[in-house]
């Protein structure tokens, strides 16, 4: 009998994953993974063997109960199962469920937290969830349920919605019709924690106007005090020295100090 270890990948670039994140993966002999997960953590454990439970909106996925029922049987098969998730595993991840069905089988394991898409987004445009004064809770919410249904009572400062690519004008027309303020500073992040991430800013009304942009991408959209611009004196200048991806990461970590 084996144990699994959760492993939260991060929502982009593989080297948003944390230290434990990668030693897992690296003496994992079985690693099942999410549609969203970078295929360059494949280096991270190339002597193991990786198996696409991935799960999409909208697309063929792999169905709940399957994905519960493999881990359990390469746990049973295996010494360390990796089961790596795209984002945080804790944060819209099903998490509940497998660690549910590993318990019912006698399965121990562990959880290893990573960056959520709620993160990475604010990071991508440089504004903080939280803010004082203003800015003292944040929700996070899914705007994608299986009976449809949207969150629409306003529970913090700052408002999170994942999941939101496909609902963004049912999402703006919906919140407000359900009183949210129509000039509501909203910023909506897709493929956050990716090179090629895209943002734009808009008002509650509006908000429709963002679905061409980010059409067919995993999106985050931020409502509220976390969306608003922070105000600066002067231009400050890009830093271009960093990207995105274990290349990079393997450069700043290689060199070797006296």
């Amino acid at each position: 009998m084996g144990r699994v270890i959760f492993v939260s990948a991060g929502p982009g670039a593989a080297d948003l994953i944390t230290l434990r994140g990668a030693r897992a993966l690296g003496a994992a002999d079985v690693v099942l993974y999410d549609a969203l997960t970078d295929s360059a953590l494949l280096e991270l454990a190339p002597k193991a063997q990786w198996i696409d439970v991935g799960k999409r909106g909208f697309c063929h996925s792999t169905k709940q109960t399957a994905i519960n029922a493999l881990l359990v049987k390469q746990a049973r098969a295996h010494d360390l199962v990796v089961r790596l998730k795209g984002g945080d595993a804790s944060i819209f991840g099903r998490l509940e469920e497998e660690l549910l069905a590993l318990n019912e089988a006698g399965i121990s394991s562990e959880v290893v937290p990573g960056v959520s898409a709620a993160m990475a987004a604010a990071a991508h445009t440089a504004r903080p969830l939280t803010r004082r004064g203003n800015g003292r809770s944040v929700s996070l919410n899914t705007a994608m349920t299986k009976d449809g249904a949207l969150p629409l009572q306003r529970n913090a400062d700052t408002e999170v919605f994942y999941m939101a690519g496909r609902q963004l004008g049912a999402l703006g027309r919906r919140l407000i019709e359900a009183g949210w303020a129509a000039d509501l500073p909203v910023n909506v992040v897709s493929r956050a924690g990716c090179a090629d991430a895209l943002s734009s800013d808009h008002q509650l009304a509006d908000l429709a106007a963002a679905a061409l942009l980010h059409q067919g991408r995993p999106t985050v959209v931020i409502v509220g005090a976390g969306a608003s611009l922070l105000p600066q004196r002067h231009a400050l200048p890009e830093i271009s020295g960093i990207k995105a991806g274990l290349e990079s990461a393997q450069v700043l970590t290689s060199t070797p100090r006296d």
